[in-house]
């Protein structure tokens, strides 16, 4: 079984900054995807970034290339999401999520069986 616990959610205003921490627990293994994913008010679940444990690669929604930035700390076993120039359309209950099948890096949210409890992020304008 693998823990995720989400932080870092707030309230801020649009074009500030935030970061988003995904920490880990229990079995952890090095060579699987972690990713954030986000849902709006009346919207699925989507997509932002993904990260690949083993060697970093990434990979990102469109619409947040530029602006997010995702990461991971081997050492604290925790994965982050700095968030700028952050725009009211960001606002989301934002999502980590760990990847069912090692060495890939999924975009799809059926491929991806461990997930956090997710935390609020809002964006006024």
């Amino acid at each position: 079984q693998v823990q995720l616990v989400e932080s870092g959610g707030g309230l801020v205003q649009a074009g500030d900054s935030l970061r988003l921490s995904c920490a880990a627990s229990g079995r952890i293994v090095s060579n699987y995807a972690m990713a954030w994913f986000r849902q709006a008010p009346g919207k699925e679940r989507e997509f932002v970034a993904a990260v690949r444990w083993s060697d970093g690669f990434t990979k990102y929604k469109d619409s947040v290339k530029g602006r997010f930035t995702i990461s991971r700390d081997n050492a604290k076993s925790t994965a982050y999401l700095q968030m700028s120039s952050l725009k009211p359309e960001d606002t989301a209950v934002y999502y980590c999520a760990r990847a069912k099948n090692p060495w890939g890096i999924p975009s799809r949210i059926d491929s991806y069986n461990y997930w956090g409890q997710g935390t609020q992020v809002t964006v006024s304008s």
